[in-house]
């Protein structure tokens, strides 16, 4: 059966989305590269161009998002994260991810978001996930 609430999905009562970093990059990641339907329907948002507080579903829960990179310049490999209100920053948590045959599927990188004008950081925090070999479906 199928929930919605502001075009977000809601799962059954009882149900918790908790994937692993692992299943993420296999069952979630990979197959969105390849254009294969993903076993849960993960909301696509612009997080890096978002202030956390206006991305949908309930501020309150942990939400996933897929995401489009969108690059700071035109000619450049760095990702743009600012927002209207602030800017996602970097921390030195970045870690490899490894599936159970301990073989490298990326990295998971967290960001916290500080806001421009105080220049504080907040308590908004998010986990970026990259593959490391994503395999492209040719059209």
């Amino acid at each position: 059966m199928d929930f919605r609430l502001n075009d977000f999905l809601r799962m059954n009562q009882g149900f918790r989305f908790e994937p692993t970093d692992q299943e993420l990059m296999v069952h979630y990641l990979q197959p969105k590269i390849q254009s294969i339907p993903l076993p849960y329907p993960i909301p696509e948002a612009d997080v890096c161009g978002s202030d956390p507080w206006n991305l949908p579903g309930d501020s309150q829960e942990e939400r996933y998002f897929l995401c489009p990179v969108e690059t700071k310049y035109p000619n450049g490999t760095r990702t743009n994260r600012t927002t209207p209100l602030g800017r996602w920053k970097p921390t030195n948590a970045s870690k490899q991810v490894v599936d159970s045959e301990n073989k490298h599927l990326g990295k998971k990188k967290t960001f916290v978001f500080y806001m421009s004008k105080p220049g504080s950081n907040t308590d908004w925090f998010m986990h970026e996930y990259k593959l490391a070999n994503p395999i492209h479906v040719k059209s």
